[in-house]
């Protein structure tokens, strides 16, 4: 194999040049690497190469199994062969490996003889390797194979280290481009889903003869755990949901909507709450595994009489206000939803009269603190439902969440809240 002349300032010079024209036009990391495999053959000889990086199945996942210790984003030469089964990628083994392990530059002219080398290519002889720098850091390695003994020495060695650098640049200007799309990706996906869940909520109050009703959901992120509804039950009763999931993001989202479609589906049989809630507890449970559950307080109400029969969820305890000012906290126990197999749930039964309402919540409203770490609590919150009182009902979720806010000094909770509100009009 000829040699090839010492790499001068001009022809680096040059060669940056060259590899910077035919990348200009791309961002793709694969073309990149080509294009520099390309150039690296005018300057040194192989029958193999490579540009390998350490993968974890990360930053590389379609150049190998997910679990591949290292991935080849750019190889020629090498025999065809199942990745599941190459030592070097999976397990991290060979000269290239070792490079990558360790930073270290290799130059073997018989592999045979070096303790590193694992067979991945029958014809293979000689072998030099370098690794790839990123901000000081060996994040893989560039790997050239001849079928001649003594194909490379230290020459060799200083022009590889030099191709190596530009491959960093290369990787890098690559990778940040594919993690920005990745970025766009994603927040597109999440638009679509905040407006898929946002949809699962409703967009307008029931009508309900003598009643005001209304209800609001303000997410802390994209996706929120929070969910509010109302069913139309036969025999013209309400149900008046809200609930809450542990956790945030598009897991408490899914969630979230397998329970509300349980709840709707379950519900219309008109069932006992307690039995109601039972199955609705089991179906969660098979469907999410117990990898979170759901609080939630469930009522139904007779318009005609402003009888209401609850349940208790876990959930936080709903405010009941009368007429003449006075507040009662609603208790009832009742297991979380989703997590046990044997759970219990006590039913209660109150009359909304005139002019009395009910306000239920998440706990998000009520664990926002303000700058000295005090919560604003469910005593605050029945003082903001007092003051707001007079108010049609979605004046009065306006009202309490102004009242929260100047509380708690943000514009922004930093947990998803959740407010219903259900007044029966004084006449």
């Amino acid at each position: 194999m000829p040699k090839r002349p010492e790499l001068s300032a001009d022809m680096k010079y040059r060669l940056l040049s060259r590899i910077s024209q035919e990348i200009r036009d791309t961002l793709d990391v694969d073309e990149i690497l080509e294009h520099l495999l390309d150039v690296i053959k005018s300057v040194l000889d192989y029958d193999a190469a490579g540009v390998f990086v350490f993968n974890a199945g990360k930053v590389y996942p379609r150049h190998g199994p997910p679990e591949s210790v290292i991935a080849g984003i750019s190889m020629r030469g090498f025999d065809p062969h199942p990745i599941e089964t190459d030592d070097m990628l999976m397990k991290g083994k060979g000269i290239v490996g070792h490079v990558i392990r360790t930073g270290q530059s290799v130059v073997a002219k018989d592999v045979r003889l070096d303790s590193h080398y694992i067979p991945g290519r029958e014809r293979t002889r000689s072998e030099i390797a370098v690794p790839i720098l990123k901000e000081g850091r060996t994040v893989g390695a560039l790997n050239l194979e001849s079928d001649q003994l003594g194909a490379y020495d230290e020459y060799d060695l200083e022009a590889l280290r030099f191709f190596a650098d530009a491959a960093a640049i290369s990787i890098s200007k690559a990778m940040l481009h594919q993690q920005l799309l990745v970025k766009e990706r994603i927040e597109e996906q999440l638009r679509i889903a905040h407006v898929a869940q946002a949809r699962l909520l409703p967009s307008e109050p029931p009508r309900v003869g003598g009643f005001d009703v209304a209800g609001m959901c303000l997410p802390a992120f994209d996706l929120g755990g929070d969910y509010f509804d109302w069913i139309d039950l036969p025999g013209g009763a309400l149900g008046v949901v809200v609930a809450d999931v542990s956790g945030k993001g598009v897991s408490a989202a899914l969630i979230m909507s397998a329970f509300r479609a349980l709840l709707r589906v379950f519900a219309s049989e008109r069932l006992p709450l307690s039995d109601l809630m039972v199955l609705v507890n089991r179906h969660l449970r098979e469907s999410t595994g117990a990898a979170s559950f759901v609080t939630a307080a469930y009522g139904v109400l007779d318009p005609a009489t402003g009888a209401v029969a609850y349940v208790n969820c876990g959930h936080n305890h709903p405010i009941l206000l009368r007429a003449d000012g006075r507040a009662e906290i609603l208790g009832g126990v009742g297991s979380l939803l989703g997590v046990f197999d044997d759970v219990s749930f006590e039913v209660r039964d109150f009359v909304l009269d005139r002019g009395d309402l009910l306000v239920l919540y998440t706990d998000g409203i009520v664990e926002n603190e303000n700058d000295r770490e005090e919560p604003l609590g469910s005593e605050r919150l029945v003082a903001l439902v007092r003051e707001a009182a007079h108010l049609p009902a979605a004046e009065m979720i306006q009202g309490i969440l102004a009242g929260a806010r100047a509380f708690c000094g943000v514009e922004q909770f930093d947990d998803d809240v959740t407010l219903v509100i259900l007044k029966r009009e004084s006449d």
